[in-house]
């Protein structure tokens, strides 16, 4: 495939594009034309063409320069290249997919995704004890916490989606890709008895596919997710997003010796490197431990 095309060309056709459609200004596509011809001498040392790359010699080339000393935002301005070369493809015809789509920004590289202790996840889940939606609420929020959801994939969640009896929960993630987690006997046991009162109770006689429910019936927000989890979380004397819930899912998974893969599985991750972040969290969390209890510290 890569032999239909000619590198020079399709860049060159790209930098027209930056400068009449797009209307870039003339150091911008300098700075795009710089980074792209170093990125496709990269690839094709490696024997790949225009077409051809993916998103493993994307991040071979991010590391690449990581490795040669880069800082966090030259390496954001790299990718950010490539996104651009990538979608221009795309919109040409040229490739059918963006290998840039699930790519983390290089600024967030270093920042290490916060989590909370399993005893203040407990304090959150306390609180979890009035209002009339608190039984949506609670199964909302512990089956994020013990599926590892993101928050857009709870509030589309289906009933369909859930097998109780099985112990399981189908998830659709990033790209539609399905993924299987299981669930324990205590978060089954909150969302039947959630289907068998308040949600019956929302629907008011009328059928719906989806298994969170708003006030009025219809599906649940993020928003409106955001706004009872953080309601509950400063109750409990905390501050937590909804993200928070994911990323201790997978630390607590972790620190309890969950192997790696299986995590990257339930997360739903495409490549291991992003899973492997939680690693770090980890060891972070057995230092301090290390310099606050060993007398040798």
């Amino acid at each position: 495939m890569g032999d239909r095309f000619n590198n020079g060309e399709v860049l060159g056709g790209f930098l027209v594009y930056l400068s009449v459609e797009r209307g870039r200004a003339e150091n911008t596509i300098l700075s795009y034309e710089r980074d792209l011809r170093q990125f496709i001498s990269f690839i094709g040392e490696r024997g790949r063409r225009i077409p051809d790359y993916s998103r493993r010699e994307i991040t071979a080339f991010m590391e690449h320069l990581r490795g040669r000393g880069y800082s966090s935002s030259s390496l954001s301005r790299y990718l950010s290249s490539i996104r651009s070369f990538s979608r221009y493809l795309v919109l040409e015809g040229v490739r059918e997919d963006d290998p840039t789509e699930e790519i983390r920004n290089p600024r967030r590289w270093e920042r290490l995704p916060r989590a909370v202790t399993v005893e203040d996840m407990e304090k959150i889940l306390g609180a979890v004890r009035e209002g009339r939606f608190w039984q949506r609420d609670l199964c909302m929020i512990e089956l994020m916490y013990a599926a590892g959801l993101r928050v857009s994939e709870l509030v589309s969640m289906r009933v369909e989606d859930i097998n109780l009896e099985a112990g399981f929960v189908r998830v659709f993630g990033k790209g539609g890709k399905e993924r299987v987690v299981p669930l324990s006997p205590r978060t089954a046991q909150r969302i039947g008895d959630y289907m068998k009162t308040l949600r019956r109770e929302l629907l008011r006689g009328r059928e719906s596919a989806w298994l969170f429910l708003s006030q009025r019936g219809g599906p649940m927000t993020r928003q409106r997710f955001w706004q009872a989890l953080t309601g509950y979380a400063r109750k409990a004397g905390l501050k937590v997003s909804p993200h928070v819930l994911r990323h201790s899912f997978a630390t607590h998974l972790l620190e309890g010796g969950a192997d790696l893969r299986s995590v990257q599985k339930m997360l739903g991750h495409a490549d291991i490197s992003t899973t492997q972040i939680y690693t770090k969290v980890t060891m972070e969390r057995l230092q301090r431990v290390f310099e606050k209890f060993h007398p040798r510290a």
